[in-house]
C-alpha cells in the first residue's frame, strides 16, 4: 500500500468520522467533499471503493441505526424519532426505514422480537444493522 492510497484512506476515515459524529445535522455529499477539499464525484467513488457503499448511503443507514435505538427504549413518538435522527420529512423517513429494516417504523417498535435484551452488546449492534431488502433476500436464498 503506497502513501498515496493510504492518504485517501485517512481523509475517508475524516469523512466517516463526520458522518458519525454530525449524522442528524443537514449533511450531503458536496458538503462532505468541500471539506476535504475534494469534488462530490471523487469523494463519492473512493468512499464506496473503500467502504463499500457510497457516502449518502452510509449517512441513511447511521441515521436509521440511531432511529432503531431510539425506537427500542420507546420513550418517543415516531415523528420525533424522525426529527431527531436528521430527516426533515415523516414520509422519507418511514420509506427509508422501511426500506432497510423490512417493516414500518411504529411496526418496529411494537415488534417485541426486534428487542436485544439478552444480546451482549457486542453482538447487538451487529444484529440490529439494517441491511437493504434485495441484500437480506439473496443472503437468504444461500
Amino acid at each position: 500500500m503506497g502513501s498515496d492510497e493510504r492518504a485517501d484512506i485517512t481523509v475517508m476515515r475524516h469523512v466517516r468520522d463526520r458522518i458519525d459524529r454530525e449524522f442528524a445535522q443537514p449533511l450531503n455529499v458536496e458538503d462532505l467533499a468541500r471539506g476535504v477539499h475534494m469534488s462530490a464525484g471523487f469523494l463519492s467513488r473512493e468512499f464506496r471503493r473503500i467502504y463499500g457503499e457510497p457516502p449518502y448511503s452510509y449517512l441513511m443507514t447511521r441515521r436509521i441505526e440511531r432511529a432503531m435505538t431510539l425506537l427500542r427504549r420507546g420513550d418517543l413518538s415516531v415523528t420525533d424519532i424522525c426529527f431527531a435522527v436528521g430527516f426533515s420529512s415523516l414520509g422519507t423517513f418511514s420509506t427509508r426505514f422501511s426500506q432497510l429494516v423490512g417493516v414500518s417504523p411504529s411496526a418496529y417498535r411494537d415488534d417485541p422480537s426486534r428487542s436485544v435484551e439478552g444480546i451482549p452488546p457486542c453482538l447487538a449492534k451487529q444484529i440490529t444493522r439494517p441491511v437493504r431488502n434485495r441484500e437480506a433476500q439473496a443472503v437468504t436464498r444461500s
